[in-house]
């Protein structure tokens, strides 16, 4: 059957090169592990990083669940650490996330201003992020995730600033990076060469393989880093096939931590669920993350401030107790 309905004839778009666009974010913005960060203070901070240290003795999943504004802070180096040390052993993030991964790595930039570009119908639509198309394409193509493939080119390409891609570097270690997309959520939607066929299909791989790392979160520690839907809803549906699974084989997933950093100040005790008549009962974060998902032997954590703040204080605890083991 035929749809009734007309579709947007994407051959009309006009595409301009990266070069033409005013970029908001420069490589000045991303900082060094020996960089001042913000000052970030909380008792409970080292106890998360206790449970991280916990994780990885055990081998057990050390998950980073992000948004991508956490890019946009400037922690890349930050997050790679912790991947070269062992700390996190999978990173999920959503589609925007690597198209600011990718654009940094390439140019040295990213970020544009949506009230700016709007305007004229321009916001979103640059030849060279475009590429990233092909590569889903690619993933689709050979059965291989979006995170996996994007990853593997950057890695391999000659991006003068790769040394920033948490893709690239996930790909070196053999750390699984997941991307969950919306569809007609990404800039490269946009763009004549998206399929939405291949978008899904590798996206939906990347939902599978960070399924399969929630498998071995009894014991782990599951950190959300300012991701309010996204984060929250696919570590929901994940945990439910895990311990469908574990069920009939005897095993629990109860028994780990979640911590969530984000800018929302929640009022009152974060561990207890609101009623349906605050506007905070929609606050995904906590009613999954802190609440739900670990009543039943877990325990929680969470931690309101700025992630060029917050990130790097969790790095820096972590990245002192590693150099101590040494000594």
């Amino acid at each position: 059957m035929k749809s009734r309905y007309q579709t947007f004839d994407r051959s009309r778009l006009e595409l301009k090169p990266l070069a033409e666009r005013a970029h908001d974010l420069a490589l000045a913005r991303w900082m060094k592990l020996e960089d001042a960060a913000p000052p970030f203070e909380h008792p409970d901070l080292a106890a998360v990083a206790e449970r991280v240290r916990a994780a990885r003795a055990r081998k057990a999943a050390r998950i980073l669940m992000m948004g991508a504004h956490v890019l946009r802070a400037g922690v890349n180096r930050h997050i790679i650490d912790l991947m070269e040390r062992g700390f996190i052993d999978h990173v999920a993030m959503n589609g925007a996330g690597s198209i600011h991964d990718y654009e940094l790595a390439r140019i040295g930039a990213t970020t544009e201003s949506v009230d700016r570009y709007i305007r004229t119908g321009e916001f979103g639509l640059w030849r060279e992020t475009g590429e990233l198309n092909g590569w889903i394409a690619e993933a689709a193509a050979e059965g291989l995730g979006l995170g996996e493939n994007v990853g593997r080119r950057i890695a391999e390409s000659d991006f003068p600033h790769k040394e920033l891609s948490i893709f690239a570097a996930a790909y070196r270690l053999g750390v699984p990076v997941t991307v969950h997309v919306g569809i007609g959520y990404d800039i490269i939607h946009e763009h004549p060469n998206c399929d939405g066929a291949a978008l899904g299909a590798a996206s939906y791989r990347d939902f599978l393989i960070y399924a399969r790392a929630v498998e071995r979160l009894e014991g782990g520690v599951m950190l959300n880093f300012g991701s309010a839907i996204m984060g929250p809803e696919v570590y929901l549906k994940a945990l439910s096939m895990a311990r469908n699974v574990a069920r009939q084989e005897g095993r629990a997933i109860r028994h780990f931590a979640t911590a969530v950093f984000d800018l929302l100040p929640i009022r009152g005790d974060f561990h207890k669920e609101l009623p349906k008549t605050e506007a905070g009962y929609y606050f995904r974060p906590q009613k999954t993350i802190l609440v739900r998902t670990v009543a039943d032997g877990g325990e929680s954590f969470y931690f309101c401030g700025d992630h060029r703040a917050t990130l790097p204080a969790l790095w820096r605890l972590l990245a002192s107790s590693a150099r101590a083991e040494r000594a």
